[in-house]
Formats: C-alpha cells, sequence, structure tokens
C-alpha cells in the first residue's frame, strides 16, 4: 500500500483472505484480516469494510482467546473512529488497546498507533496531549528502528504546528521536508503523496501556488492506479484548485 499501489494491493488482501478462509487456519485468517482493515481499506478509504474486518477479527480473537489479535482489534477500531470524525472515542480506544498491546509484550507497529493517538488529541484541541505523543513515536522509531510509518509521523508533527495558537508554519514546514524526505528514501509513495499534499496546502495558503502545483502535480502523476481512493481524489482536487483558484478564472 505505501508503495503506491492501492488497487493491486487490495486484490492481494482479497486473494489472502480467500486463502485463509478456505484453509481454515486461524492464524492466517488474522493476518488477512489485519492486513485488510489495518495496511489496505483504512488507507484506501474503505471504511464500512474496515470496521467489518475488524468486527471478525475480534470475534476471531474472543473465539480463541487471543490476547494478541484481541489488543490489534481495539486499536484497528480506535484508528477507524479517528478516521471517521469520532475523535474522542479514538482516543479512549487507542489508550485502551495501547495498554493491551504492551501486556502482551508487543512493540510491532508501536510508533503508528501512538500517532494515531495524538492525532485524536489533536482533533479534540488536546495538543499538549498530541505534541507528547507525537514525540514518543518518534521517540519508539529510533528505539525499535521500526520506521515505516516515520513519513507520516513527520507530517502529522507539521500538521500540529499549524493546529498551534502561534501557527508555526516555518515549523511546519520543516516537518513536511522531514516527510518528503523519509517518504522518497523508502520509495513510499502513499506517504510521499500525503506528505506533498500537506505543503501544497501550507504553500498555497502563503500564495506560492505554483510551487504548490510543482511539488504535488509530478506525485500524482506518478500513480497508475487506485484513482478512487480517498487520498487520490483529495490530491486530484487540491491539484485542480490550485489550476483554478476561483470558479470564475475557468470562464
Amino acid at each position: 500500500m505505501g508503495a503506491g499501489y492501492p488497487q493491486t494491493a487490495r486484490a492481494d488482501i482479497d486473494q489472502a483472505l480467500k486463502d485463509a478462509r478456505e484453509s481454515g487456519h486461524a492464524v492466517s485468517l488474522f493476518w488477512a484480516l489485519a492486513g485488510s482493515f489495518f495496511i489496505v481499506d483504512s488507507y484506501c478509504g474503505n471504511y464500512t469494510i474496515a470496521n467489518a474486518r475488524v468486527d471478525e477479527l475480534i470475534a476471531l480473537a474472543d473465539e480463541k482467546d487471543a490476547t494478541f489479535w484481541r489488543a490489534f482489534g481495539m486499536l484497528g477500531r480506535g484508528r477507524l473512529f479517528a478516521l471517521t470524525g469520532r475523535a474522542s472515542e479514538a482516543v479512549q480506544a487507542i489508550s485502551s488497546g495501547i495498554a493491551a498491546w504492551r501486556s502482551t509484550g508487543a512493540t510491532w507497529s508501536l510508533p503508528s498507533w501512538i500517532s494515531h493517538l495524538a492525532a485524536g488529541h489533536a482533533e479534540l484541541g488536546q495538543l499538549d496531549e498530541a505534541w507528547r505523543c507525537i514525540g514518543e513515536a518518534m521517540t519508539t522509531t529510533e528505539t525499535t528502528k521500526e520506521r515505516w510509518f516515520e513519513a507520516e509521523a513527520n507530517r502529522l508533527a507539521g500538521e500540529f504546528s499549524l493546529k498551534s495558537p502561534e501557527q508555526d508554519a516555518a515549523k511546519a514546514q520543516a516537518y513536511f521536508d522531514r516527510a518528503l524526505s523519509v517518504a522518497r528514501e523508502q520509495q513510499a509513495r502513499s506517504w510521499e503523496l500525503r506528505a506533498a499534499m500537506s505543503m501544497a496546502r501550507l504553500w498555497r495558503d502563503q500564495g506560492r501556488r505554483d510551487e504548490a502545483r510543482e511539488l504535488l502535480a509530478p506525485v500524482y502523476r506518478w500513480f497508475t492506479e487506485g484513482f478512487d481512493t480517498h487520498d487520490l481524489k483529495e490530491a486530484k482536487k487540491l491539484l485542480d484548485e490550485l489550476v483554478w483558484p476561483l470558479s470564475g478564472d475557468r470562464d
């Protein structure tokens, strides 16, 4: 998904789910369900499908008394709350999920879960907590060396900088620059697209429309599939706005 092939990722996960169900192997199904809602559907904007996968995973975890997977399901549910505008429920679910996750001794994906918690706090206007969490996520990244979410964590930090009363644009740009650099180094096109959109919006608001368009357009043009996904639709909308700043300019 991060590599920038959402349609291919969805086809792969559908096949993985089919194979897992046919095998009757619970561990295979756990992984396939997790891959579906965590890696593919939530990032593509398929929230109804993602919710169904979370429900199925939690039910299976309860049936098998699988603490690790139950915690993963709690975290996934919190992530979906955050994506669908239910920030208060997201903070509660992710906080509980992280505690359950840590109780199993797991560290996998902690930077991403803590970043999602930070985003929930930011949506509630709890910026001190948001900064505390994003700082913890970055520290955890350095400790565990799990860097797949590093670009997105930096992008979120940039967004938090713009939510603060001071609206520190210079600080935001530094974080967006870091997000772009990491995404390009990792060839993580989906993260690069998100970082480019955040930077483009900042530059648009500063009157730097041409620079914003020149940054975002080539990233968007790289994609060859997945144009029905949330991020690519948002990128197209932003590019159209940068080309036609006022509806009257089209005439």
